[in-house]
């Protein structure tokens, strides 16, 4: 039996972890559990899943989290510490799930410790991918790529050495405004941004999705865990989203990774170690039922925000540091309406120009990291108003 603990219990990644838990009873216990602030899921999952410990993020839901768990055993607390005890208990396993830069600091704490990591937080390469790769390595962590469309990589690349790929690409299914023109999507709403097509995810995600942001953030993502460079990585746009990644070889050959939109298949794979665990309950690929498979080029013109993040990454350093900090500001504000659409691209851009003199190299650690996320929200948070009043 393998002990599995989940970081982002209580989110979409958390919610299809827990459902293969279910399922594979006599291969899983589980550890660990955390949520953000949800006291009374979090208290739900962890009596039905018989978890040893059970921590919120949010530090006032504490009280609640302790009152919910009275009586059930499980040992549990609130707060950046809790959090931390719960990735220092033992696991074999742990699903780093935890949205935004928020995951960045749990995750490399369980990184330290040497854990396979199932890894869903793309931030923690984006914001400090040099310093946790070299961790890694320091430390004999093994990362396993959750996200379906380097999971895809991954299998597509079978263990070939990397000198032999041309080109890794992944697949967008172009969001909610794939379609829409350019002065459409400059008066789109939250609640419309929010609207994608094919997965079921939180807010924040969703929105990146349709700003493409999301394909950008994956960009940098797969630089760091397949060590090639961002002249070798492309994204091209496939709306029914089968074909999750594809491996161009330097012969010609393509090799892909097709599965249904399901996150439970890239989470089971990593789960496995290496075997194939049964999925009850999911649709199987049937090609023929799906009739065709269409793609497109990615446009740079009606979402710059995966051009900015090209950029990011072409230019290396702490670029993807700031852009991650200044975009989770710009789509909050665009959530709470402070914002157009297009203000989240205005904002980022702009704090990438700010501070690429100020910021050069890339963050020695996750400390440098949180210290230049920290400044470069501060700032974004003031460039808001100046964004709304161009907008």
């Amino acid at each position: 039996m393998l002990t599995v603990s989940i970081l982002g219990a209580t989110g979409s990644i958390g919610a299809s972890t827990v459902d293969l838990l279910a399922q594979h009873k006599d291969r899983f216990r589980v550890g660990s559990l955390v949520g953000g602030r949800d006291a009374a899921g979090l208290a739900k999952l962890a009596r039905e899943l018989n978890a040893s410990f059970a921590a919120v993020a949010d530090e006032s839901a504490g009280p609640a989290l302790a009152e919910a768990l009275s009586g059930s055993g499980i040992s549990n607390g609130a707060g950046e510490g809790a959090v931390l005890e719960a990735v220092s208990r033992d696991a074999d396993i742990v699903v780093a799930a935890v949205s935004g830069a928020a995951g960045l600091k749990p995750t490399h704490a369980a990184l330290r410790l040497g854990r396979t990591i199932a890894l869903a937080n793309k931030e923690s390469l984006v914001c400090a991918g040099d310093a946790f790769m070299r961790d890694a390595k320091c430390y004999n962590a093994t990362l396993l790529p959750v996200d379906s469309e380097h999971n895809a990589l991954a299998q597509a690349l079978g263990g070939g050495p990397i000198a032999d790929v041309a080109k890794m690409t992944i697949t967008a299914s172009g969001g909610p405004f794939r379609t829409w023109t350019r002065e459409r999507i400059q008066a789109a709403s939250a609640a419309e941004a929010a609207k994608h097509p094919t997965w079921s995810m939180g807010m924040k995600i969703n929105i990146d999705s349709a700003s493409l942001m999301n394909k950008g953030l994956e960009l940098i993502e797969a630089h760091h865990l397949f060590a090639i460079g961002h002249d070798r990585l492309d994204v091209i746009v496939h709306p029914q989203s089968i074909v999750h990644g594809l491996i161009t070889w330097r012969d010609g050959a393509v090799t892909a990774g097709l599965a249904m939109p399901d996150m439970r298949v890239p989470i089971a794979h990593c789960l496995g170690l290496g075997d194939r665990l049964t999925i009850e309950r999911g649709r199987g690929l049937d090609l023929a039922a799906t009739g065709s498979l269409t793609f497109e080029p990615a446009d740079e013109t009606r979402f710059p925000c995966l051009k900015i993040a090209r950029a990011a990454l072409a230019g290396g350093g702490a670029a993807p540091t700031v852009m991650n900090a200044a975009n989770e500001i710009a789509v909050a504000a665009f959530i709470r309406g402070a914002i157009s659409f297009y203000g989240i691209a205005e904002v980022v851009e702009r704090a990438c120009e700010h501070f690429a003199p100020v910021f050069g190299a890339a963050p020695a650690d996750v400390e440098e990291a949180l210290a230049i996320d920290a400044e470069v929200r501060v700032w974004s948070e003031q460039a808001l108003p100046e964004t709304r009043a161009a907008g």
